[in-house]
């Protein structure tokens, strides 16, 4: 049943199967969020290494207003990971079965926020930084999360770490095992596992990333309401009773 196979996505029991499954949607809706935000606000806000580092640039420049601006979108990251990590460790706590389902509950209602709070812009004058300070708390909020789920051996909005994984891999399925007389030193042997894994969230990411920059384009920021329901029906399902 697609309710039972939902339900397993958020079950606080995990295997390498769900913690994947998981991670491939999160890292779709992840890609096209990325990508659409960038379309309306102009930032990559999953990008904490470039927020940092323009931050250190318009220092150094004496940019000072658009150092609070860069300072605000990383405050907002780092709230996102930390709500992420108190609503996860209080439902393992309390021993509920809502302890990933909270998040991405979350996650949707901010998204539908994001996309209501940039359709309203002109009437109500939203500010541009409350939009992106909304998009990167969302990103650390799911990025937190799936790391939790995952035990850090998923991101969904990292894809430097990820390619960075996927080179080393392809370092050892290239390198050449030699006969050496050190039985101690044991022959490079590539993870193809660990290397299928990432490809597929790198190739997961881009897709998104397509199709939310495409959605954004030609539906503008109605485009973000699939993406709430996707993540409402993740969530959701651990909230209807199970099958006896």
């Amino acid at each position: 049943m697609p309710v039972d196979y939902l339900r397993t996505l958020t079950a606080p029991e995990r295997t390498r199967r769900t913690n994947l499954h998981l991670g491939l949607s999160l890292a779709f809706v992840a890609g096209a969020t990325n990508a659409g935000g960038f379309l309306a606000v102009k930032e990559y806000t999953s990008h904490m290494t470039g927020v940092v580092s323009s931050m250190a640039d318009d220092l150094a420049l004496g940019r000072i207003s658009l150092v609070f601006d860069w300072l605000s979108s990383l405050v907002a990251f780092l709230l996102g990971a930390a709500t992420s990590a108190v609503l996860i460790n209080w439902a393992r706590r309390n021993g509920s079965r809502h302890e990933y389902s909270l998040p991405l509950m979350i996650e949707a209602a901010l998204l539908l926020a994001f996309g209501v709070l940039g359709a309203m812009q002109q009437l109500i004058g939203t500010s541009m930084g409350i939009t992106v300070g909304l998009l990167c708390f969302v990103m650390g909020l799911q990025n937190a999360m799936i790391t939790k789920v995952s035990n850090a051996e998923i991101r969904t909005t990292h894809v430097t770490g990820l390619v960075t994984d996927i080179g080393i891999e392809l370092g050892k399925l290239l390198y050449w095992n030699r006969s050496t007389d050190k039985p101690e030193q044991p022959d490079v042997r590539v993870n193809k596992e660990r290397l299928k894994v990432h490809l597929q969230l790198v190739l997961s990411f881009f897709i998104g990333g397509v199709i939310g920059a495409l959605g954004f384009k030609h539906a503008g920021y109605v485009s973000t309401v699939p993406l709430a329901i996707v993540l409402a029906l993740l969530s959701s399902v651990q909230f209807i009773p199970a099958r006896r």
